[in-house]
C-alpha cells in the first residue's frame, strides 16, 4: 500500500530586509516571523490526527529550517530532494520593482507562458509530479509531507486541476506556510484540501517570480 494523503507545505517568512528576489540564492533563512509560521503549519498536520510517515524538503535554507518543527513533533528526519526545489529565475537578487523599469530586462518577458524569465513551467511540474509520486510510494501507509516552494507548488495545483500553466504570479493562492493536500486516485493526483494556518497579517512575500 502506498501513502494515503501527501502534504504540500511552502516554507515560511523569510528573513529579506531589502526585499529582493531571492530565488535559489544562498543565505535566505526564516524570519522570527517565519519560525512562528512554519510551527503552525506543523502544528496545523499535526492536528489532523493523521500518521504522517515521510518528510521531504528542498535543499534550500528556508525549507529546511520550516521542516524543523515537522521533525519535533512527528520525529522524522527530513529528506532532501532537489526536485522540489524553487525555480530558476533571472532576477535573483534583484528589486522586482526596479528591474522591470528597466528596458533591458524586457526582453525576459517576451514569453510569459514558458515562462521566458526562467525555468519553464512544464518542467517544474514534471520535477514535481516525479518527487510525489516517488514519495507516495516510498511509504506503506500514513500521509508524506513536502516543504516546498510557492511557484512549485501552485504550477501543481494548476496541473492537477487542468488549468494553464501561464497565470500571473500576484494571484498565487499559495500564501506562506500554506498547506495544498493532495491524494492519488486510479494513478492521478486530485487535490483535497487547502490551508492557511499561520494567516498572512504582516508577512513579508517577495521572494519570488
Amino acid at each position: 500500500m502506498p501513502a494515503d494523503r501527501l502534504h504540500l507545505v511552502r516554507h515560511g517568512e523569510v528573513h529579506n530586509p531589502r526585499r529582493v528576489l531571492y530565488g535559489r540564492l544562498p543565505g535566505f533563512g526564516l524570519s522570527a516571523d517565519g519560525r512562528r509560521m512554519a510551527r503552525q503549519a506543523a502544528e496545523y498536520i499535526h492536528g489532523l490526527e493523521r500518521p504522517v510517515s515521510a518528510l521531504i524538503c528542498s535543499p534550500l535554507q528556508r525549507t529546511q529550517e520550516s521542516a524543523e518543527p515537522f521533525t519535533e513533533l512527528f520525529g522524522l528526519e527530513a529528506r532532501t530532494d532537489e526536485r522540489v526545489i524553487e525555480p530558476t529565475n533571472v532576477f535573483e537578487g534583484r528589486r522586482m520593482v526596479r528591474a522591470l523599469v528597466n528596458p533591458w530586462n524586457w526582453r525576459h518577458l517576451s514569453k510569459p507562458a514558458l515562462p521566458s524569465w526562467g525555468e519553464p513551467y512544464a518542467d517544474v511540474i514534471g520535477r514535481m509530479n516525479a518527487a510525489m509520486t516517488e514519495a507516495w510510494d516510498s511509504v506503506d501507509s500514513g500521509d508524506v509531507v513536502i516543504v516546498s516552494h510557492q511557484l512549485p507548488i501552485w504550477i501543481t495545483h494548476l496541473a492537477v486541476a487542468g488549468l494553464p500553466s501561464r497565470h500571473d504570479p500576484r494571484d498565487r493562492r499559495c500564501a506562506l506556510s500554506s498547506v495544498t493536500s493532495f491524494e492519488m486516485v486510479d494513478g492521478k493526483w486530485t487535490e483535497t484540501a487547502y490551508a492557511e494556518p499561520a494567516g498572512l497579517s504582516g508577512s513579508l512575500d517577495v521572494g519570488a517570480v
